[in-house]
């Protein structure tokens, strides 16, 4: 009797085992054709991303063309500018050289005349003093030049700019 219950158990659990197989191989099944599935939609996204991308860096490429070609617009105008500026910097520098020169030419006369009259009235009133004769320089005494007057007096100028007579 034990030996018919151990028969029958084993009979059912066989039964089992074969029927877990059956699912197993079901949801196998089932689970290859969802990764097909899940596969073949992976690729078509992967696809679309790769049409996305290649669409994206289309618009980069575009994108800095675009970029390039504003940015070297930008620099000409700006180096036009700039030349325009530096020919109106040279035209206002030289007409400036022009009215300086014409200035230093007028102060040159103005000086040049004020010269002239400066000397008249030191001539004048040199002459009325005493005759204008320069002294003579007649020799070194301690380094420093000996003027001789025009009365023969011997002097030199000291640091203080006045002049120290010598006696012979």
């Amino acid at each position: 009797m034990k030996k018919l219950v151990i028969i029958c158990f084993l009979v059912v659990f066989s039964s089992n085992f074969y029927a877990q197989e059956t699912t197993a191989k079901t949801a196998k099944s089932k689970t290859e054709a969802s990764a097909k599935k899940a596969k073949s939609t992976a690729d078509k996204a992967s696809a679309d991303a790769k049409k996305e991308a290649s669409k994206s860096k289309k618009a980069a490429d575009d994108a800095k063309e675009a970029s390039a070609k504003a940015k070297k617009e930008t620099a000409d105008k700006a180096k036009k500018t700039a030349d325009k500026e530096a020919a109106k910097a040279k035209s206002d520098a030289k007409k400036a050289t022009t009215e300086s020169d014409k200035a230093k030419k007028t102060a040159d006369k103005a000086t040049a005349d004020a010269t002239k009259k400066s000397a008249a009235k030191t001539l004048k009133e040199t002459n009325e003093k005493a005759p204008a004769v320069p002294d003579k320089v007649t020799g070194e005494y301690n380094g420093k030049k000996v003027y001789t007057g025009p009365r023969g007096g011997k002097y030199y100028i000291n640091k203080n700019g006045n002049k120290t007579y010598i006696q012979d």
